[in-house]
């Protein structure tokens, strides 16, 4: 483990310095410059030591980032030499045995995005916090906004898990249980984006007469698994897999297991895509509607 180097605050105290941008965050805002067009298909992008200096931090870190968008698709010719270009077809088949499994970040959205064209839209999503589900629906009310697309009614319904169990994770390394720093700071993370997803969604009754329903409910346990249905009709699903790492907590680091939900490998599965497909749909629809209906409780997002 790299120890950061120490710097002295006015009072005299030494305090580490501030974490330095990581790979994936690098990653991330490149990603979003793409998916909004600021990077349209077919540009180049700035060098590598272009980059190095705008994100301050090394050219290794900016290559990681890039090998990261490259495996994504999102970019060609990443190397040391010339500057890489952003794919003219980043994302390829969207539909159907051909798709190509992709980053929730990346595949997420525009699935979306193409629910929303529908006239009623109906989301069902199981998840540890709806982080993903909350970035992914921006482009799909963008569109709304931007007079593209106007569904005459939207249900939402979210499974997250209850605040009142001891998460399987993400869990401190030397254990831990409800009430402790990982899981306080698992539970405002959920309620924070479960209220931003709510108002986001809400807002369009009052600026499009959209009708809207939101909806939230309690697991007794913690999902290993996240899964999005959209409209009944597709079914995209993912693991959340487990790794240690290292959070600052109110100004302590813990080490913890956790899992990087925004970056897992999102699976699509749809209604017409053959018999296996139109199965694991169905399925997941049923397993839904089993837990909502069953064992799932009220959900608060204040505690």
């Amino acid at each position: 483990m790299v120890v950061e180097p120490e710097r002295t605050a006015v009072n005299g105290r030494k305090r580490p310095q501030r974490p330095q941008t990581t790979h994936r965050e690098v990653a991330d805002e490149l990603r979003a410059r793409i998916r909004s067009g600021q990077l349209p298909p077919g540009r180049r992008m700035p060098t590598q030591a272009q980059l190095a200096e705008e994100f301050g931090v090394e050219r290794g870190t900016v290559r990681q980032a890039l090998r990261i968008l490259q495996s994504e698709r999102l970019l060609t010719n990443v190397s040391k030499g010339s500057p890489a270009t952003v794919a003219t077809d980043p994302y390829g088949p969207q539909d159907g045995p051909e798709t190509t499994p992709m980053p929730t970040t990346v595949a997420l959205a525009p699935r979306i995005a193409a629910a929303f064209a529908a006239d009623h839209v109906e989301i069902d999503a199981l998840c540890l916090t709806s982080v993903s589900l909350t970035l992914a629906l921006g482009e799909a009310l963008r569109r709304v906004h931007a007079g593209r697309v106007k569904p005459a009614k939207v249900d939402v319904r979210v499974l997250l898990p209850s605040s009142d169990i001891d998460l399987a994770f993400p869990v401190a390394v030397t254990g831990g249980t409800a009430g402790g720093p990982v899981h306080e700071r698992w539970l405002a993370m959920r309620n924070a984006q479960g209220q931003v997803l709510r108002h986001n969604l809400l807002s369009l009754r009052a600026t499009h007469g959209i009708d809207v329903r939101v909806s939230f409910r309690a697991l007794p346990f913690t999902p290993p698994v996240k899964l999005y249905v959209l409209n009944g009709a597709e079914a995209l699903f993912a693991y959340y897999t487990l790794g240690r790492r290292e959070r600052e907590i109110d100004h302590e680091q813990l080490e913890m297991y956790d899992a990087e939900g925004i970056h897992s490998t999102l699976f699509a599965f749809e209604q017409g895509a053959g018999l296996r497909d139109g199965v694991f749909v169905k399925q997941s629809r049923l397993w839904f509607d089993a837990l909502w209906e069953t064992i799932s409780s009220e959900l608060r997002l204040t505690g």
